[in-house]
């Protein structure tokens, strides 16, 4: 008799998850209409995992990270961190969860202090939430410039004596600094060099591996997702249209504009590159305070039919582990 497989418990559950901004206007800001950046949003991450979460500019991708953190209230949905409901929780109960879930921000020239020094940058948060005294503050932030492949005597340097790729590395450090479990990366390469982008993640990769994390990986980098990401998410107009195991996703994607996205990346070989069929969407991303009726993406999609305005499709799964919003797909 075969033993059964012990699946472990998620870490990150993310249930119906909607983040809406207010349109305001006139002399007394009413309220006249609302974005819909993130629209009803459902996954989880297991412990260790890397989520891939792909899709075009504006799709509501980093506002989809930031709620999860509760950088911003959700409008509605709930975020489980293990057993506890963060979208719940006050803000005293919130800062004591926080320390676990960190987030990487995009540009680093944007996210770091230019008045402070690296030192400080990374102490902030061993200041904030620890009793940590000055000479155990300054231990750990060589011991996490290390862990990040800096050299500790620049604790007293600022940002702009760094390169682009320290400062994501400065950035990094800070976000460990307090043992998180969970960190969001919010395209942390974007802003970088290619030569860089690969050296960062790897640094990604090696740090999960030597402290247990688990990562939301923001990108719009497909080449990128394919190799640092078991699971790929994809997402449109704040929705996720399909999520699978990595492999399966890029071998069989099943919703219409997953295989649109797919079929822009560019391949090694010269001969495929010469005969693959690109999948060119006509019109233009809708709105998010505007959005169609029915499934979001039906004015692009090259197979709509009149039953796709009637109702948002529902992510079902189609096959083991792969889910597909698609009223096509069966």
């Amino acid at each position: 008799m075969t033993a059964a497989i012990d699946t472990p418990e998620p870490l990150i559950r993310v249930h119906n998850l909607k983040k809406h901004f207010p349109i305001t206007a006139g002399v007394f800001r009413r309220q006249v209409g609302m974005v819909k950046a993130v629209d009803g949003i459902t996954f989880d991450l297991l412990p260790k995992e890397t989520l891939g979460l792909v899709g075009e500019s504006g799709c509501g991708k980093t506002t989809a990270g930031r709620t999860v953190l509760s950088l911003y209230t959700a409008t509605e949905g709930k975020v489980y961190f293990g057993q506890t409901e963060v979208t719940a929780l006050g803000v005293n109960q919130l800062r004591a969860v926080r320390q676990k879930m960190q987030m990487i921000f995009q540009d680093p020239q944007d996210s770091l202090n230019p008045r402070m020094t690296v030192g400080s940058i990374v102490s902030e948060p061993l200041l904030e939430h620890t009793k940590a005294t000055g000479l155990e503050r300054t231990e750990r932030v060589e011991e996490l410039l290390q862990a990040v492949g800096l050299n500790p005597k620049y604790m007293n340097r600022y940002p702009h004596e760094f390169s682009g790729g320290q400062r994501q590395r400065i950035g990094v450090a800070r976000a460990l600094a307090l043992n998180p479990e969970f960190i969001i990366c919010d395209e942390p390469i974007a802003a970088l060099d290619v030569s860089i982008q690969a050296q960062v993640v790897n640094l990604l990769e090696d740090l999960q591996e030597k402290f247990g994390l688990t990562y939301l990986f923001i990108s719009h980098d497909l080449g990128m997702i394919r190799h640092i990401a078991r699971r790929v998410a994809v997402m449109y107009l704040g929705h996720i249209v399909e999520i699978a195991a990595s492999q399966d996703l890029y071998r069989r994607p099943q919703h219409p504009y997953t295989q649109a996205l797919l079929s822009a990346v560019p391949t090694h070989d010269p001969v495929r590159e010469q005969t693959r069929e690109r999948i060119i969407l006509t019109g233009d991303v809708p709105s998010p305070a505007d959005p169609p009726t029915g499934c979001p993406f039906r004015t692009r999609c090259p197979s709509a039919e009149a039953k796709c305005a009637g109702e948002v499709p529902e992510l079902k799964q189609v096959d083991t582990g792969h889910r597909v919003a698609c009223h096509l797909v069966t």
